[in-house]
């Protein structure tokens, strides 16, 4: 230090040492000394009462939390992660179609999937501290306690993002102080536990964000930005984000739709102001923190928000009703059988314990509406559209019946509409992937899902399942074989009432007929025998196989099985399933509509896996399918193949139930099977007047049926359509037998042209033992039947040289059902010409009764006898040397003659025992009186020649007049004339 800057520092303290000593400065002192042990006194104060206070406080708020367990990392981040997801369902190839049911709908996402707008606004007005904070703001929460003691109005919020979590995820809404504090607690801790971008993934996938278009409640920044801007959250834009992040203050507030109840859509002006209010403020917000510009808030408080808004909307299960109930029903039983074999519970268990079903039932449920599952269908989203297009459109399902039905409500009857309802299903067959359904007519009418759900009895297209498939595989008969439609004499074995079953016309009964053409025409009584001829080799097991489930214990004896006459019934995906068996070889694949399940995470919980097993061998399996081919072409199916318009190797098989309450028609090709059924829900009759305007029930099934087969191939003509045929396995072979009996051709029958040949089963039966049925015989007709004639039967009346077949054939083909053999080769059947019957006739021995005869014209007409044993009629001409026999006349002829002169006629009847009946009266026929002769013109007198004279012309000589023949007295009929000898009348 210089000798200067000594000098300056003396003359300083000199310069203080007169100021400090002068009278003013020494009173200063005292006055600061006084304040400074005052100030240092009530430091003391403050930190004792500070300390006091803070005691106090601390205590206070350990009070609050005592009670509050010190959870665990693991426990507190499985609390926190554990908030419910809304599952999703998806159509074919993965192609969305809506949540299902929940009280409130929420999709989980990433953070990196969020826009940054959405952070920044949540930033700026839930949490401006956020980044740096350890859960807590001291002072946010000071002054929040600050306006809970002065009951400030000033609400500006003391929670951050990492307390909100914990309320919403842990504790509950209640305003507390115990619930506060342990909220600081829990915050603190969870701070420790989770990074930051975790809590706020978290809470942005938490938070409630009012309602959806549809009116749904909903939270989580995805499900809102897609619920109410319909774009993803990462594609929010700044005004977009705004508005959602302003949503949470006021949830129902600042929503912009209506809730649910009233329909949802869009708010009017008036409700819409407090949520863009909303959203002006987190934009000013936002520039004061600095997240936007000045010329980017401009331009967000300009934006017209309203426009992006989303449109009102259906909710899935408003636009997809049966749809999406009917796979939330069945992704709830595929997860309560995941559940119970997570408890190391068999599966099958649940089926037959109905507590233990109800317990994981009631689980599934939970776990579907809270779990965010992804449920991918097998459902074609167009095709499934281009469906109920048509199901809306078609006009001739019939007219709706009215009921009066019970009301719970009202506690009163009252009257109800019941619309004919449809249901339909379209399988693929080879996968059993259903590709479309219809589950009813409208769902707001009726709920029930007549595709899946409901179950009917299934009529004829029980036939080919039950009775003719399991006949070719047991070995019983092939495509072609014969078979009896003639009525049962017997009792019902199952009811010991006559036998019920009856051809659709009750009073046909067609005889011998090939099996093709009994299921191509669905004939009763010939699917019903044939079905008693196999009934104790248990047919139904075929139906257990094929899993027709309502199977009950009545049904395995009783007839009526054969046409589809169950105690319960089938669904239509039962029997839709049983159908794409035929196509499919044989072989069954389970039906299904569930492709797969992924948890919200994306890991697939389950996966469909096809089996198969075997029901009909594939033999059987195409020779069943070839006889179905003709149902189209010649059967009851040919409305149906009219209106198609297009060529596939289709087989189909109609049925109807008693009183056409059902009507189904299923048809199928190498690819899929489409079903149909239509009717009531109440059961009553579709059959309608025959001038009403709708078609009959047979023929709307036809219709709509290729009116879908038709859409569906104009939405995927490879798949419905495809350039394959059905192909015949190795073991189906083809061989001639004879057509009235099934067994190897005979010279006999070669010689009567009745050798025919058609598809057999190689390994169970082919015709090998060769025909013994025929004999010669001659045989007479009564009432159109044919009966074997009597030695005494009049030769006249015999058709005589014919092929007939022996008893032991009849009792063959009768069995032990009996029968009216007389009707084993009716005159409108394919044998009628060829072969007869050897059913004798029990004549009564009495001499028919008489008829009575008439003449108009030249025609003579006669009545029936009465007698039932009548085989023809003599006509006879009396005339003074007696009675002249001018013909005999067959029963089945016709009862007239054409006489050829005047006369007096009579008619009598001849029996097959040739007995004669009493003449008829006579009928006279008048002879033709005689012309007079007209006088004759003179001819006109000719001019004469010049130089020439006329000749006289002579007189005309009188034609004498005819005398009158007198009018021959008829001689009475003898009582019982002879009859004629042989050769004599037709």
């Amino acid at each position: 230090m210089n000798d200067q800057v000594k000098n300056w520092l003396k003359k300083i303290d000199e310069t203080w040492d007169r100021l400090t000593n002068t009278t003013w400065a020494k009173g200063l002192r005292i006055t600061s000394g006084v304040i400074w042990n005052l100030a240092l006194i009530l430091l003391i104060v403050l930190l004792v009462g500070g300390a006091f206070a803070g005691s106090v406080g601390a205590g206070y708020f350990a009070s609050l939390v005592d009670q509050e367990p010190l959870r665990e990392e693991a426990e507190l981040r499985a609390s926190i992660f554990s908030y419910e997801e809304t599952s999703e369902v998806y159509f074919a190839n993965n192609v969305y179609l809506g949540k299902l049911r929940t009280d409130l709908q929420r999709r989980e996402t990433k953070l990196e999937e969020v826009s940054p707008y959405v952070l920044d606004a949540v930033y700026a007005t839930e949490d401006e501290y956020f980044q740096v904070h350890d859960g807590i703001v001291p002072k946010a929460i000071f002054r929040g306690l600050l306006q809970d003691v002065t009951n400030s109005d000033s609400q500006t919020g003391g929670s951050t993002l990492t307390q909100q979590l914990i309320k919403n995820q842990i504790l509950t809404n209640e305003v507390s102080y115990e619930r506060k504090a342990k909220e600081i607690l829990l915050a603190m801790r969870l701070e420790k536990f989770m990074e930051k971008d975790e809590i706020l993934e978290a809470y942005l996938n938490i938070i409630p964000y009012g309602r959806n278009a549809a009116g749904a409640n909903i939270a989580g920044i995805e499900t809102a930005a897609e619920g109410i801007f319909n774009v993803k959250a990462k594609d929010l834009n700044l005004p977009q984000a705004a508005f959602i992040a302003g949503i949470p203050q006021a949830p129902y507030a600042h929503t912009p739709f209506k809730s649910l109840g009233d329909g949802g859509g869009v708010k009017d002006e008036d409700g819409l102001k407090p949520g863009i209010d909303r959203m002006l403020t987190v934009l000013y917000r936002m520039k004061e923190t600095g997240y936007i510009t000045e010329q980017e808030y401009n331009a967000a408080i300009a934006y017209d928000i309203k426009k992006d808004f989303r449109s009102p909307e259906l909710l899935p299960q408003e636009r997809y009703p049966f749809l999406t109930l009917e796979l939330e029903r069945q992704a709830k039983k595929i997860i309560a059988e995941m559940l119970a074999e997570k408890d190391n519970i068999d599966p099958e268990r649940l089926k037959d314990e109905a507590k233990l079903n109800e317990k994981y039932t009631i689980l599934a449920d939970r776990a579907i509406r809270t779990n965010g599952y992804r449920i991918y269908s097998t459902i074609d989203k167009e095709m499934y559209d281009m469906h109920q297009k048509v199901k809306d459109e078609f006009k001739d399902y019939g007219p709706t019946r009215s009921l009066e039905v019970y009301d719970s409500e009202t506690k009163k009857n009252k009257l109800k509409e019941f619309p004919v309802q449809i249901g339909s299903m379209l399988m693929e067959n080879s996968t059993g992937r259903i590709i479309s359904f219809i589950g009813g007519r409208d769902h707001k009418i009726e709920e029930t899902n007549h595709a899946t759900f409901a179950v009917r009895q299934n009529g004829s297209t029980m036939k080919p399942l039950l009775v003719y498939a399991p006949a070719i595989e047991y070995g019983l008969i092939g495509a072609g074989s014969p078979v009896v439609d003639i009525i049962p004499d017997v009792l019902d074995v199952s009811t010991g009432k006559p036998w019920p079953v009856r051809n659709f016309d009750p009073d046909e009964e067609l005889g011998i007929i090939p099996a093709r053409q009994a299921l191509a025409t669905s004939q009763n009584l010939a699917a019903s025998r044939l079905y008693m001829n196999i009934i104790d080799r248990n047919p139904i097991s075929f139906l257990e196989k094929l899993k027709f489930t309502e199977l009950h214990k009545f049904d395995y004896s009783a007839p009526s099985m054969a046409l589809g006459g169950m105690t319960n019934g089938v669904t239509i995906q039962q029997n839709t399933n049983a159908y794409a068996t035929l196509a499919n070889n044989g072989q069954y694949v389970d039906s299904y509509m569930i492709e797969k399940i992924e948890d919200a995470d994306g890991n697939i919980v389950y996966q469909h896996k096809s089996e198969t097993f075997p029901v009909y061998s594939p033999e059987t399996a195409y020779i069943v399918t070839d006889m179905l081919r003709d149902v189209l072409s010649d059967g009851t199916g040919r409305r149906a193949q009219s209106v198609l318009k297009f060529k596939s190797d289709f087989a189909a098989k109609t049925g109807t139930t008693s009183f056409a309450k059902d009507v189904w028609f299923m048809g199928y090709n190498p690819n899929v099977t489409l079903s149909i059924w239509m009717g009531y829900d109440k059961e009553f009759n579709l059959q309608t007047p025959k001038n009403s305007r709708y078609l009959q029930p047979g023929t709307r099934a036809n219709m709509i049926w290729a009116k879908l087969m038709n859409a569906s191939y104009d939405v995927n003509p490879e798949l419905i359509d495809p350039a394959v045929e059905f192909k015949a396995p190795k073991g189906v072979v083809s061989r001639s037998f004879c057509a009235i009996s099934g067994m190897a051709p005979s010279e006999e029958c070669s010689r009567s042209g009745l050798v025919t040949s058609d598809l057999f089963n190689s390994k169970t039966y082919v015709p090998n033992k060769p025909d013994d049925s025929f004999v010669s015989s001659s045989y007479v007709m009564i009432n159109g039947k044919r009966y074997r004639a009597l030695p005494t039967t009049p030769s006249e009346f015999i058709v005589s040289g014919g092929v007939g077949v022996n008893k032991e054939f009849i009792d063959r083909m009768l069995g032990n059902l009996g029968g009216d053999a007389s009707k084993l080769f009716p005159q409108n059947s394919s044998f009628a010409n060829r072969v007869v019957s050897e059913d004798t006739f029990e004549a009564d021995g009495a001499s028919p009764g008489s008829v009575s005869a008439s003449i108009s014209g030249r025609t003579l007409t006669w009545s029936n006898s009465p007698s039932n044993d009548v085989v023809g009629y003599r006509v006879f001409r009396s005339s003074g040397g007696g009675n002249e026999l001018l013909s005999s006349v067959k029963e089945a002829s016709g009862n007239s003659y054409q006489v050829n002169s005047p006369g007096t006629y009579f008619v009598v009847a001849v029996d097959i025992t040739g007995q004669q009946s009493s003449a008829s009266n006579m009928a006279v026929v008048e002879a033709p009186k005689p012309e007079p002769t007209p006088e004759p013109k003179p001819a006109p007198t000719p001019e004469p020649k010049p130089g020439t004279e006329p000749k006289p012309k002579p007189d005309p000589k009188p034609e004498p007049k005819p005398e009158p023949k007198p009018e021959p007295k008829p001689e009475p009929p003898p009582v019982e004339p002879e009859p004629p000898g042989d050769g004599e009348g037709e």
